[in-house]
């Protein structure tokens, strides 16, 4: 078992030793790149509903840009369309219901980098989201519905402030990205019978590519 172990730990040596040596160090350069990938979103501390929220997957694209401080910090600006929402389900006079809620927002992160090597930057920091519009599905019995709107419901907050952090695997030009987010404010002031309170929750796995 032991012997098993020792080899193991020499073979993730070995092909991290190897990665290393085919990535070019480009801590020290100034980037921009594009990139796309997943949500993996719900919500937490919600009031004003008895529901239960299930986690829903959305899109994330947009761009980035590494602006180096030195060779082991830098500044992170991104720019993202972020698809969030949730699954849920509950009860509304005594009657079940289900619905599916997708938001769409303008995510704008302003990370720090840490670049401990190469391969590996981590980055932290705080996020501004706009809120672009929200199509729900309903379902109440052997109904189904669809609603979508651009909001103008001044209890629907737009701007939101949230807070991000995750790393990125670099391999040449290509970044592979996952991030974990939460809100900070809420989606509204006071939550009512059919717009429950809530705050965004998410993870985010995108590619990026260096140009």
């Amino acid at each position: 078992m032991k012997k098993k172990i020792f080899i193991t730990g020499v073979l993730l040596i070995s092909a991290i030793c190897t990665l290393h040596a085919q990535i070019e160090d480009n801590r020290e350069k100034l980037t921009i790149g594009i990139k796309a990938g997943v949500n993996v979103s719900n919500v937490w501390d919600e009031e004003g509903n008895d529901f239960v929220a299930d986690p829903k997957l959305g899109l994330a694209l947009g761009a980035f840009a590494g602006i180096p401080i030195g060779k082991f910090l830098g500044i992170q600006p991104e720019l993202l369309i972020s698809q969030k929402g949730f699954k849920g389900s509950g009860t509304l006079v005594g009657f079940p219901y289900s619905f599916t809620r997708t938001t769409t927002y303008l995510d704008v992160p302003l990370l720090l980098q840490i670049k401990p090597a190469p391969f590996l930057t981590l980055v932290t920091g705080p996020q501004f989201s706009y809120l672009f519009k929200e199509k729900n599905t309903y379902t109440f019995g052997n109904n189904s519905t669809v609603q979508e709107q651009e909001f103008q419901n001044e209890n629907i907050r737009k701007n939101i402030m949230g807070f991000v952090l995750g790393f990125d695997i670099n391999y040449n030009a290509f970044v592979f990205s996952s991030r974990a987010g939460w809100d900070f404010q809420t989606n509204n002031q006071n939550g009512s019978s059919t717009t429950p309170r809530y705050k965004n929750q998410w993870l985010q796995f995108t590619v990026g590519f260096k140009i």
